[in-house]
């Protein structure tokens, strides 16, 4: 792994870096084994934003443009990455502007969290709708079955998760750990939305984790599975739980949609991988999801 600090201090002597920040756990109180440095940057001359990893340090860079914009709510909860932002520790701001984004984000008044989380909920309830047309009723089989599932778990953790957080003003963590965070931060004020999370994806401890690292053999999945066994070796196995079965949807889409051509070997591995006999599939899937969306919105 390079010098994160270098890398830093590369970025902060760049004329084109106008901020610089540090995001996620690693160097902090929270940090593990499996914390992988992650520096956020504002840059002149950029036309889109890109993310980039090398030697296990990840930038992500953004236009400069986007720290201006970014300062108005409005925009900001239409297209900036806010938890990023929120949660990030800026060492680099010349200009004060990611710090005031940071101050906005701080905070917000009841009646913004609470446009912000109908905003959530409304693409949350739009997908949903969407998967019950595409992967539900006569004439879907096993892949549809599947792709629900896939469709289901990407609502909750990457939209429904949020909302419910934005009734205690707190923001996601994206890290491997995730199943250990979200109970860390709302299964005691939230525990009917967090049981309908974890029942998605079908935990099952030290043992499920075992099997499911087992299956990434032949799939392509070499670095997943270097950080789900590190998230193993840690204790976190459903983080890495959760982790392999997003990945493993994530990019064998087209096997998912070509479910029935695949040799049996090869249905076996993704069938474990993804859970296909601890988790709900299909309708069931969706219909967790759709309960998690109404507790999302109550706040339970």
């Amino acid at each position: 792994m390079q010098d994160p600090e270098k890398i830093q201090d590369r970025l902060v002597a760049d004329r084109k870096v106008r901020a610089v920040a540090q995001a996620g756990s690693y160097g902090t109180e929270e940090a593990w084994v499996g914390s992988q440095p992650t520096l956020v940057s504002f840059e002149r001359g950029l036309l889109s934003p890109h993310t980039e990893t090398r030697a296990g340090v990840t930038v992500q860079r953004y236009p400069y443009e986007k720290l201006e914009t970014w300062r108005d709510w409005d925009t900001a909860r239409e297209e900036a990455p806010i938890a990023l932002l929120a949660t990030s520790r800026v060492v680099y701001d010349p200009t004060g502007h990611y710090g005031r984004i940071q101050r906005t984000l701080w905070n917000l008044n009841e009646e913004r969290l609470a446009a912000h989380r109908e905003d959530l909920l409304n693409q949350a309830a739009a997908r949903l709708e969407a998967a019950r047309h595409h992967f539900t009723g006569p004439g879907h089989g096993a892949q549809e079955q599947l792709l629900a599932l896939a469709e289901a778990r990407a609502v909750a953790v990457d939209l429904l998760y949020p909302a419910l957080l934005t009734h205690i003003h707190g923001w996601p963590e994206f890290e491997i750990r995730l199943p250990h965070a979200w109970r860390a931060s709302a299964g005691l004020r939230f525990p009917k939305a967090i049981y309908h999370l974890d029942s998605l994806y079908g935990f099952g401890g030290e043992a499920e984790a075992r099997r499911v690292l087992l299956a990434t053999r032949g799939l392509g999945l070499l670095e997943q599975e270097k950080r789900a066994r590190a998230a193993f070796q840690a204790g976190y196995y459903d983080g890495a739980v959760r982790y392999l079965r997003d990945e493993a949807a994530r990019t064998h889409r087209q096997d998912l949609e070509r479910w029935s051509y695949l040799s049996s070997a090869r249905r076996d591995k993704l069938g474990l991988l993804l859970g296909v006999t601890t988790s709900p599939l299909g309708p069931a899937a969706l219909a967790i999801t759709a309960g998690l969306l109404t507790e999302a919105r109550e706040g339970r």
